[in-house]
């Protein structure tokens, strides 16, 4: 672009975008120049961690290069399409530091007792027990998920992973179990405030 008379700052986005595609490593650098502080900046926003961020940085510019010829300008700006792809990255790099594989022995002990965390000292001892009461009161699979995605922090894949189930179930037994253990509970309130 250069060669045409034109300053590679000055190239409109979506040619520097196109431009990619030439492998021109000039183009490239004005490219990654030009858009590195947003594309940083949503990825530590996200994951806060600098190394973390950076390497999600450099990921969403090599995804870009590779993937340069799908970009459509009918669906966003080449801004918006890099933050979309760095957030989207570094959704995925929290999701994989949350991932904690979980002994289904100790999956039942935690169903079975609360472990000591801030929320449950901000409890009172009669609401910590109703809290108990109606989690045990949920059917056994709706519990384990709700105990797997609450608890373990486990998304509904690796749920349905865990368990060996269709993603869809596992879905509708976090729900279904987030909405008995909301029902319970509004009741209980319900009749504490009569």
């Amino acid at each position: 672009m250069r060669r045409i008379g034109i300053p590679l700052e000055r190239v409109p986005d979506e040619a520097l975008l196109a431009g990619l595609m030439t492998g021109d490593p000039e183009i490239a650098v004005a490219f990654v120049r030009r858009f590195q502080r947003r594309v940083f900046g949503v990825a530590v926003a996200v994951v806060g961690d600098v190394q973390l961020a950076e390497d999600i940085a450099q990921q969403t510019f090599e995804r870009a290069c590779r993937h340069a010829q799908v970009y459509d300008p009918r669906r966003g700006s080449v801004p918006t399409w890099l933050a979309a792809i760095a957030h989207n990255l570094a959704i995925d790099a929290v999701r994989a530091r949350k991932a904690t594989p979980v002994d289904p022995a100790d999956l039942e002990n935690m169903m079975e007792t609360v472990t000591s965390t801030p929320e449950r000292q901000a409890l009172s001892a009669e609401t910590a027990m109703e809290l108990h009461r109606a989690v045990a009161a949920l059917p056994r699979d709706q519990a384990r998920a709700l105990v797997m995605a609450g608890i373990y922090g486990m998304t509904a894949q690796q749920v349905a992973d865990f368990e060996k189930i269709p993603l869809g179930t596992a879905k509708t037994r976090i729900r279904a179990a987030m909405g008995k253990l909301r029902a319970s509970l509004a009741t209980k309130q319900a009749d504490h405030d009569d």
